[in-house]
């Protein structure tokens, strides 16, 4: 090769890094919905020239939605639970669908979904009492067993869970499970290869592979769902693991939360799950029923958040509620990482004279995300709100309390990941009585937990400082 080639080569080589670069950066300014991530993306693709679109290309393209939107199956009619948006963006309600009220026109206008009367709910605390119900469930099947998890162990609890499932397979009831595909590798034992042992369906949900390439990495299904015949829907923020067994008090236990319910509601449920089986398979699964009758007092809709169509759509539900309380907050959580837009409606709410309290876990499984939370939460206690910290074992719950009848709990946490990044599923409750248990149950864990206060913060060494503000500078990736 002459040297005028190679000088040649070697400019064309630079023009198409130049060009590539410049089109990554076109591609993160028009699409970039946080100007924050697309003046990092277009900083990381203009300075690195070759490592940049490359990290661009596997992490910073969000193809979900594109390919979510597509394999949508499921228009349903509001009386289902669920309407695609007109081209306004904006459907209303059903009359007489839904409660009265702020919160509640702001989440039906958010979610698209109607709010459904007639559910029956019931609060299950850890797998001590949530495993049992599901297996019962699962053994009173008829027709068909939908179950969607984040992390599926194998071993102990799981293992019933396993076999209540594959003894159902045999007695001839549809059985689909998917499991997430970077939470499968959560537990040593795995339930994948035994479901398929026993003929259960068994899918997994963006699973990690080298070809064809998938690498996502940060876009996961964090949602928990099973539902047995369109009859009884489970959902929360419990994995199926031994973990949350907490009756033999061995080992590291985490507290959780899971709701057992009938009625309309199941309907939404199940949608969601259809929706993400033919995501995740390309497969169509038979419509959902109609919503049953009348089964209790609760007016309940399910939302939805992910890196889809449905982006930003709980963050948005959470910032209504917060901005509509009058008398109470009350937040569980186990990961406290709030956007701006968050942080300052709680802060708004308090010094209006809302009662706003914060219940997290004193010591986090996530260390980091405990060190990050640490740095933002003198914004919050300067202006009254209540902090808490639980004692061990490490509580998993997530549930928020508006006033006295609104309630929300599922998959969940009040961090990036879970607002912006995961595929979620919340269920908010309108039902005095239902708000009512669960402040009962808040108040029995806050009576314990270590109260927080701005002295304390203010006091951490610099050391401590500098530890949580590093942490918190990766936030959004926590």
């Amino acid at each position: 090769m002459t040297p005028h080639l190679a000088a040649t080569l070697g400019w064309l080589a630079l023009a198409l890094q130049a060009a590539l670069g410049l089109l990554c950066a076109w591609h993160a300014l028009l699409t970039k919905r946080d100007p924050r991530s697309a003046l990092a993306w277009i900083g990381i693709v203009l300075l690195l020239p070759l490592g940049g679109p490359l990290l661009y290309f596997i992490f910073g393209v969000n193809r979900i939605r594109t390919r979510h939107r597509r394999l949508r199956r499921f228009p349903l009619p509001l009386e289902f639970g669920y309407e695609q948006p007109d081209d306004a963006g904006m459907t209303d309600p059903a009359p007489g669908a839904m409660p009265e009220g702020p919160i509640a026109r702001a989440s039906a206008r958010i979610s698209h979904r109607a709010c459904l009367p007639g559910s029956h709910i019931e609060r299950l605390h850890n797998g001590d009492q949530a495993y049992p119900a599901m297996i019962e469930a699962i053994r009173s099947a008829e027709r068909y067993v939908y179950l969607s998890t984040y992390i599926f162990g194998a071993s102990g609890a799981a293992r019933d869970i396993i076999d209540a499932l594959k003894a159902a397979q045999r007695r001839g009831v549809t059985v689909c499970v998917l499991i997430d595909g970077l939470g499968q590798w959560y537990t040593l034992a795995r339930a994948a290869p035994a479901l398929r042992e026993g003929g259960v369906r068994v899918a997994r949900f963006l699973p990690l592979r080298l070809w064809p390439p998938s690498v996502h990495v940060n876009m996961r299904n964090h949602r928990k769902i099973l539902v047995v015949d369109g009859e009884i829907a489970f959902t929360g923020g419990m994995n199926i693991a031994d973990y949350h067994v907490l009756g033999d008090g061995s080992g590291d236990r985490v507290v959780d939360l899971h709701l057992r319910l009938r009625g309309p509601v199941v309907s939404q449920i199940e949608a969601v799950f259809a929706e993400d089986w033919r995501f995740a398979t390309g497969q169509a699964l038979p419509e959902p029923a109609p919503p049953g009758g009348m089964a209790g007092e609760a007016a309940c809709r399910v939302i939805t958040d992910g890196p889809n169509e449905d982006l930003d759509r709980l963050a948005l539900v959470l910032l209504a509620a917060v901005s509509a309380a009058q008398r109470r907050i009350i937040i569980m959580t186990p990961y406290f990482l709030p956007g701006r837009e968050l942080l300052g409606a709680l802060q708004a709410a308090a010094l209006r004279g809302v009662d706003v309290r914060i219940l997290l876990p004193g010591k986090n499984n996530l260390p980091y995300v405990h060190w990050a939370t640490r740095n933002q939460l003198w914004e919050l206690l300067q202006h009254g709100v209540q902090v808490r910290y639980q004692p061990p074992p490490f509580v998993h719950s997530k549930c928020l309390l508006v006033d006295e009848d609104y309630a929300q709990v599922g998959s969940a946490n009040l961090d990036p990941r879970s607002l912006r990044l995961n595929f979620e599923l919340n269920v908010e409750v309108f039902d005095p009585a239902f708000n009512a248990a669960l402040s009962a149950d808040f108040e029995s864990a806050w009576a314990p937990a270590r109260p927080v206060t701005l002295q304390e913060i203010s006091q951490r060494g610099l050391a401590e400082r500098t530890r949580d503000a590093f942490c918190w500078l990766f936030s959004p990736y926590l």
